[in-house]
């Protein structure tokens, strides 16, 4: 065949092929299964980061969930309802509702400090959750609950680091230890 020429198909060409005819279901199903294949993570935990923002008085707050965990948190709190989180999705809504449930702190008093749900943002295979909780005073007798995924998995673990003024506090939290006083 020479430059510039166009390739042809005949019948006679096409026979050759015939021989992997049977094999076409085969590939065609595992390129399906590899291209919608996704990776799967051993463990299950998030982390979130709680800062203390002094000039407006507020937490500035963000959680780090594996997507396909959240995903599938909202599913079972939404009737198997399929979920797919990313950026510029309709989806914020569920999102701030799941984070509310699972998510709060109470004042000394053990009244629950409002949240305000600001977004949330896609990075590889997780999902960040940004929040703000507005706070004055001291956290002595607050008390933080964080049992975010804990009803889809048993091995959950969500790692809370917060950060008040100078000091600096990391809180674990897992199946029966949900909360703990600041």
């Amino acid at each position: 065949m020479e430059e510039g020429e166009e390739r042809k198909f005949s019948p006679s060409s096409l026979s050759s092929f015939l021989p992997f005819l049977p094999l076409l279901p085969f590939l065609l199903a595992s390129l399906l299964l590899l291209t919608s294949f996704k990776p799967k993570h051993d463990y299950h935990v998030s982390v979130t980061q709680m800062q203390y923002n002094a000039s407006s008085r507020s937490f500035e707050v963000s959680i780090r969930i594996f997507t396909d965990d959240l995903e599938k948190a909202l599913s079972q709190s939404h009737s198997k309802q399929r979920f797919v989180i990313k950026d510029n999705d309709q989806n914020d809504r569920f999102v701030e509702e799941y984070i509310r449930k699972s998510f709060g702190l109470t004042d000394s008093q053990k009244k629950n400090i409002p949240i305000k749900y600001v977004g949330k943002e896609q990075e590889a295979d997780a999902t960040w959750v940004y929040l703000e909780i507005p706070f004055q005073g001291a956290l002595n007798g607050c008390k933080l609950l964080n049992v975010t995924l804990m009803e889809v998995f048993d091995d959950q673990v969500n790692m809370t680091n917060v950060k008040f003024q100078s000091e600096k506090k990391t809180f674990l939290f897992k199946k029966g230890q949900t909360s703990h006083l600041l």
